[in-house]
């Protein structure tokens, strides 16, 4: 009989100024996958494979689309970040621009910010400076769905207060949901899941819950997603439980339909040398 790969854990990564997503892939086992959602294209460019495990709510876009804030765990790492490290590189490659050892796999990475300001206490501010001629980088907080509240998702008023989550905010049932950014709609795209960064980890968590909502009313129960986020001009961006990334119109009546498709559960891990351009500032 033949073995079906598991479709690959995909999450994604808004940049908030930019038509542009982060996409981080899991799978196959012990391979992580990043790449560059051009939403206006549209168009999805793979990029650095890494024997290792990216952290996607430790992770960020620059507001621009242009750089990645990393946190990554790669045992057999030899260099001097070590095996647990947080870096930024040029989407959707891994090469380091700066790079820092953090040691422990119990940190929330870090994020851009419109402050140019560097508040980490690692790296020293000089090895990020191009970096904050741009943008600030602070650290991330310990709670559920940072990656979401940073591009405008917030959480619903029947959700458990702050205080029951524990020092990492992983014991609440925290719903979130974000209204569509078209003018006059009532839509919101809303998740109930887990606090992982990928929104099922087998074994570990259950699946996160998307689905449309206009007032109280469920419009459609998207189950064949795994992450989505609307996109500035208010299609409806989404990751299949198949391992498709697809842009969706959202109809009157809840209904949606594919605009685009990328299949990346057909991708398998090639690891190659990042391009010249992603080797600079």
């Amino acid at each position: 009989m033949d073995h079906q790969p598991a479709p690959p854990r995909l999450f994604g990564i808004a940049a908030t100024e930019a038509p542009v997503v982060a996409v981080i892939r899991r799978g196959p086992t012990d391979w992580c996958q990043l790449g560059r959602w051009d939403i206006a294209a549209p168009a999805f460019e793979p990029g650095a494979w890494l024997h290792g495990v990216i952290a996607p709510q430790k992770c960020d876009v620059s507001p621009d689309g242009r750089w990645f804030a990393a946190s990554i765990h790669q045992p057999g790492a030899r260099w001097e970040a070590g095996t647990i490290y947080e870096s930024i590189s040029r989407l959707p490659w891994l090469q380091a621009l700066a790079a820092w050892e953090m040691g422990t796999t119990y940190t929330t990475g870090v994020h851009f910010t419109e402050e140019r300001s560097c508040v980490l206490g690692e790296p020293d501010v000089g090895d990020v400076a191009p970096c904050l001629r741009q943008w600030g980088l602070a650290v991330n907080p310990a709670i559920q769905f940072a990656v979401e509240r940073r591009s405008g998702w917030t959480e619903t008023d029947d959700t458990p207060p702050r205080a029951a989550g524990g020092p990492f905010d992983e014991r609440r049932a925290v719903t979130m949901h974000k209204r569509s950014p078209l003018a006059g709609s009532t839509v919101e795209l809303r998740v109930a899941g887990s606090f992982a960064g990928f929104r099922s980890v087998p074994g570990h968590h259950e699946p996160a819950e998307y689905s449309l909502i206009d007032g109280d009313q469920v419009l459609v129960a998207l189950d064949d997603v795994q992450w989505a986020d609307w996109s500035h001009d208010g299609k409806l961006l989404v990751a299949t439980t198949s391992g498709h990334l697809q842009i969706r119109e959202v109809r009157a009546d809840g209904a949606t339909a594919p605009t685009f498709d990328a299949d990346l559960a057909a991708l398998a891990p090639d690891p190659a040398p990042a391009p010249d351009w992603a080797a600079s500032w």
